[in-house]
């Protein structure tokens, strides 16, 4: 009698050209997968970067109607003794971040603050390092933490927290005139000590940018204040290697171009910086959106402006009473 055939022995098994094929469908499919996973994450993150951006836009809303006027991007007091000789940037130095606490469900942190001190003082470091949400833009890839605040000579001269976003000056950049004013060269809506109201804005609040991104992939910013002497460079030299070294209102302040005093030394000509522009200067709104950035307008909507928008609309967008003809942004 012939022994059974035992079920082990029948049982089907994948042969190795099989489970090579498999494998390589299985790799097929990751490959076609993965870039729309990583879009619909980025897509979060756009939307989440938007939010935060449309809450301190409504902020300036609402700051506005407490005191008749927009915060300025920074207060300084030009005249004060211990001014930058260069900039005369002086105290309290405190930014347009710091003034909206209250207007950003941030009011506690607000009260902690000696707002008769210099926003550098001791009496304000350990406030002045406060990590705050609604500062950042999550497809910002840069160090999220407090940054040290440093001369051109590497001095530490304060410790601050980071934002992803700061106030647009307008086309021109003042802090390259010497001048204590600089309310006939600014021409956007946030600058030293300006006074801009909803009237002064005549190209229309929802034609004018108020706040953009600025990642701290190519440049730290704060939301606290400006420092007399400091200095804004790229923190990735190596990823920005024609990036140069700006003035202590950058930490706060970017401008559109073009600048009278700013000249392309392959063109000739002074620069339009739009989002993302590859000459990626610390003066510029710089995101990690893959085709542009987000800002804020001064109605207190927010928009994606692309990395290819037509350039004069865009400094036209950044000024405030230019009378611009503006382009479909």
């Amino acid at each position: 009698m012939a022994a059974p055939i035992s079920w082990r022995a029948q049982r089907p098994a994948f042969t190795l050209v099989e489970l090579l094929v498999v494998i390589a469908m299985i790799g097929m499919l990751m490959a076609l997968l993965l870039p729309a996973v990583q879009q619909a994450r980025e897509a979060g993150r756009r939307s989440q970067c938007s939010n935060n951006l449309r809450q301190l836009a409504l902020g300036l809303q609402n700051y506005h109607s407490a005191y008749n006027c927009f915060p300025p991007s920074y207060i300084a007091n030009t005249k004060h003794a211990s001014r930058d000789p260069q900039t005369f940037d002086g105290p309290s130095g405190f930014a347009w971040g710091a003034l909206l606490l209250p207007f950003v469900e941030q009011q506690a942190v607000h009260d902690k603050f000696d707002f008769n001190q210099p926003c550098w003082s001791t009496a304000n470091a350990a406030t002045a390092q406060t990590k705050l949400k609604v500062f950042y833009c999550p497809s910002a890839t840069g160090n999220p933490d407090a940054f040290n605040v440093k001369s051109s000579s590497g001095t530490t001269l304060a410790k601050f927290g980071r934002s992803d976003f700061v106030a647009s000056v307008g086309m021109e950049e003042p802090w390259g005139f010497t001048l204590e004013d600089w309310t006939s060269v600014a021409d956007g809506p946030l600058y030293r000590n300006s006074p801009t109201r909803a009237a002064d804005v005549t190209d229309g609040l929802s034609n004018t940018v108020f706040l953009g991104e600025h990642s701290s992939l190519l440049s730290s910013k704060t939301w606290v204040g400006v420092v007399p002497g400091a200095a804004v460079c790229a923190n990735r030299p190596d990823k920005f290697p024609i990036t140069e070294c700006d003035l202590a209102t950058t930490l706060v302040n970017v401008h559109s171009g073009p600048a009278s005093g700013e000249i392309d030394p392959v063109t000739g000509f002074a620069p339009i910086h739009p989002p993302n522009s590859p000459l990626c200067h610390v003066c510029q709104m710089y995101a990690e959106h893959p085709t542009g950035c987000n800002v804020a307008l001064g109605d207190g909507s927010v928009r994606f402006i692309s990395q290819f928008v037509h350039q004069p609309t865009w400094a036209g967008l950044s000024s405030r009473a230019g009378g611009e003809v503006l382009q479909d942004f």
